[in-house]
């Protein structure tokens, strides 16, 4: 290797696809590094440590070879950090077991402190990780570095150059190849050049939270902001609604059960619900939650989302790129919403805050229908809702399936005048996560009368004894273990702020005005218009009650 960069020349031996597919199966062996940048804000201290704490305790993440650095602005020493951690890892009840694994794992932890626009701080950064990598005798380039960003997005951008200026993976590929170019050429690689590289199976990735922008023109360029310094495979922009247990059984339920894939349409399907509610305020989040709004905060990632897994088509296979294909796919099928299929809403009170406007226009509450231009869901209305300050809290996907066709129990199934209700699949995403069908049952009795019930599979009850995974953990062993599957691309980011910053644009200058509703209610009335309008029928008599252990 007599030269500090690679040749690239024309060949007829190594093809740029080869080179990807063997990157794609390097064994990775190096030490592993994660930076949680913003380490002394809440996002770090409430998520991600406690994430990386329970992949600890179950053994994803090894002492002999994981650190994980913080680095913030603020200037603590690194048991000052441990002890503001600890409480978020540690309660009253804990037995002398799981606090002893918490001070092991707060021993992994080291802290940096330095600015986020200036070479200093990032330059004693890397040096602190290139010590722990030498301690564990990583082969130069062999080692993997993950960059948590636990920020704000404005900050995203000049993070991202120090990252790329001060803290890269020391591959010996100081390197004239980017893995944008061998997608765009068929190059040809020096064939030692290639097996060295091939064999190092080190890397560098980021994590970005949402919001990614505010608009489609802010994302656009804050996606090219970061595309200019990492590429793609590289970027992993987290929607942690996408790490959710019920959400990530959805594929599974669609496509390994035979008996949804021909109901699974708009032959049998008449309306989808895609719901979020929750039964508090800003609670302190006021002067944030003003900036951006229910829609943006809610519907225009996580529900938007949950929709792409409930519409897509049967991707080709369960790599990553061919499910996010055919999310795309949707999303680039979705009409443009209009303002008659939409109800806006703000709590009374919500004004109160200090940090909100008193004129404030933005909505705590938004009501929609989507609709998909498209062979499987012509016709069929996607509502979206999302509140804040409502009856109740939760999250769930409702399917209502449509009348059953000379309804022979037509008579039978009234009560007080009013039907009992359609075939529905439910999924309730949180709390109390359950899967339950509801359907139209005899009544036990020797009188031929009809009622609702459900075919229930509650995971409390289920699946006793086993603790379902935080969002974050999963998201963040897919990020270190290279799976993009549950991680927004650009283009699907992209195609989601097509969709919503026409609407966006109309309420930021004040086109459209939310409706004041009740803390405690179920938001403006408007909204159980818009529902009944776009042909959901309520069902009466009928409460699932979760079961009991």
């Amino acid at each position: 290797m007599g030269s500090s960069t690679w040749s690239v020349e024309k060949r007829s031996g190594l093809r740029s696809d080869t080179f990807l597919k063997d990157i794609d199966n390097v064994p990775e062996t190096g030490c592993l590094s994660i930076i949680v940048l913003g380490a002394s804000g809440d996002l770090a201290k409430k998520k991600t440590f406690p994430a990386l704490f329970n992949l600890y305790r179950q053994g994803f993440l090894h002492s002999n070879e994981v650190h994980i650095f913080g680095y913030a602005r603020t200037k603590i020493s690194d048991d000052e950090l441990r002890n503001r951690i600890r409480g978020y890892l540690i309660n009253k009840d804990a037995t002398s077991e799981h606090s002893e694994e918490v001070s092991k794992f707060l021993q992994l932890i080291k802290y940096v402190s330095g600015s986020y626009d200036a070479e200093d701080g990032f330059r004693l950064l890397d040096k602190e990780i290139a010590e722990h990598e030498f301690s564990k005798n990583s082969q130069e380039g062999s080692s993997r570095r993950l960059f948590y960003l636990a920020l704000p997005p404005s900050v995203y951008p000049s993070v991202c150059r120090m990252i790329k200026l001060c803290c890269m993976n020391k591959c010996a590929l100081s390197i004239s190849i980017r893995f944008a170019d061998i997608l765009r050429f068929p190059v040809q690689v020096d064939a030692e050049a290639y097996q060295y590289l091939a064999n190092l199976g080190g890397w560098t990735r980021i994590v970005v939270e949402k919001p990614f922008g505010k608009d489609l023109d802010s994302a656009e360029q804050l996606s090219a902001q970061i595309g200019e310094l990492f590429d793609e495979p590289q970027i992993y922009r987290i929607d942690h609604y996408l790490g959710k247990e019920l959400v990530q059984n959805l594929l599974v339920l669609r496509f390994a059960n035979r008996m949804f894939l021909p109901l699974w349409n708009r032959d049998n399907i008449d309306n989808v619900q895609i719901v979020f509610r929750e039964d508090f305020g800003t609670e302190g989040r006021g002067g944030y939650f003003d900036e951006y709004g229910i829609i943006r905060d809610i519907i225009q990632n996580h529900l938007l989302q949950v929709l792409c897994l409930v519409a897509m088509e049967k991707p080709v296979s369960l790599k990553p790129e061919h499910i996010r294909d055919e999310k795309v796919k949707v999303l680039q099928s979705v009409l443009p919403i209009t303002d008659d299929e939409v109800v806006l809403g703000q709590y009374e009170g919500y004004t109160d805050d200090p940090t909100v406007p008193d004129l404030s226009n933005t909505p705590t509450f938004a009501s929609m229908i989507l609709r998909i231009h498209n062979e499987r869901w012509e016709g069929v209305p996607f509502i979206l809702k999302a509140g804040k300050a409502l009856n109740s809290r939760k999250a769930e996907i409702r399917i209502q399936f449509k009348d059953v066709p000379g309804d022979i129990y037509r008579c039978e199934s009234m009560s007080h005048g009013q039907r009992q209700g359609r075939n529905e699949f439910v999924i309730r995403l949180q709390p109390l996560e359950a899967i339950y069908m509801k359907l139209t049952v005899k009544q036990p009795g020797l009188e031929m009368s009809t009622v609702q019930s459900e075919l229930d599979l509650s995971y409390g009850q289920r699946y006793q004894g086993f603790t379902i995974p935080e969002a974050y953990e999963r998201l963040i062993l897919d990020t270190i273990r290279g799976d993009q599957q549950h991680f927004v691309r650009r283009d699907e980011l992209k195609a989601a702020w097509e969709i919503f910053t026409p609407l966006l644009h109309r309420i930021d200058n004040g086109e459209m005005k939310p409706i004041p509703y009740k803390p405690g209610s179920r938001g403006p009335s408007e909204a159980d218009e818009l529902l009944s309008k776009s042909g959901y029928v309520q069902t009466h008599g009928y409460i699932w009650i979760p079961p009991t252990l």
